[in-house]
C-alpha cells in the first residue's frame, strides 16, 4: 500500500493520535505537514490554521488521502512512528533480529527475507502490547520499505484478522 492508500483505510483515530502527538511533541513537524499539505492544495496555511481542530484533522486527513499528497503522508507516517512509536519499532527489530540502534532505526541493510516462524511469533508479542490498529498501521510502512514489499509480512498483514487498519 502506499501512504494515500493507508490513510484511505486507516481508523481516523489513529491519525487523530498522530497528529496530537506532533501538536504536543513537535509543533514544527505539524505546521509544516498544514503548510505543504496546503501549498498542494493551493491555499494559503492560514487558510487551514483558522480552522477549528477537528476540522484542520478532518481536512489535513481528506487532504492526506490524495494521491498527490503521498510523500507528504510516508514523512508524516515516518516522523510519528520513529520518534513518536520507538519501543514498537526497536520491539519489533529485537523480535525479527534485525540490528537497530536502540530506537527502531536499523543498522545496515534490511534483510531480504524474513522468517515467517519469527514474524509470527513477533507479531504475536507486538500483538499483546499495543493498539492493533498502530501495529498495522507500522507494519504497512515497515513493508512499504522494499520495493513489493516482503511476501512473509503481506501475507501476515492480509491473513491475521488482528491487523485490521480500520
Amino acid at each position: 500500500m502506499k501512504a494515500h492508500e493507508l490513510y484511505a483505510a486507516v481508523d481516523p483515530a489513529i491519525v487523530t493520535q498522530i497528529l496530537d502527538w506532533f501538536r504536543a511533541n513537535d509543533r514544527n513537524v505539524y505546521r509544516s505537514a498544514v503548510a505543504t499539505l496546503a501549498g498542494n492544495r493551493k491555499l494559503r496555511p492560514v487558510f487551514i490554521e483558522k480552522k477549528s481542530m477537528a476540522e484542520q484533522y478532518a481536512w489535513i486527513l481528506k487532504t492526506l488521502k490524495l494521491k498527490a499528497c503521498d510523500t507528504i503522508g510516508e514523512h508524516i507516517l515516518q516522523a510519528y512512528l520513529m520518534a513518536g512509536q520507538q519501543s514498537l519499532l526497536a520491539m519489533f527489530c529485537d523480535g525479527m533480529g534485525i540490528p537497530h540502534d536502540g530506537k527502531g532505526s536499523v543498522v545496515g541493510n534490511l534483510p531480504k527475507k524474513l522468517d515467517s516462524e519469527r514474524l509470527n511469533a513477533t507479531i504475536d508479542r507486538l500483538a499483546d502490547v499495543f493498539e492493533p490498529k498502530l501495529l498495522t498501521l507500522y507494519l504497512h510502512c515497515f513493508n512499504m520499505q522494499v520495493d513489493g514489499g516482503w511476501p512473509e509480512l503481506s501475507e501476515k498483514i492480509e491473513s491475521d484478522p488482528r491487523l485490521m487498519l480500520a
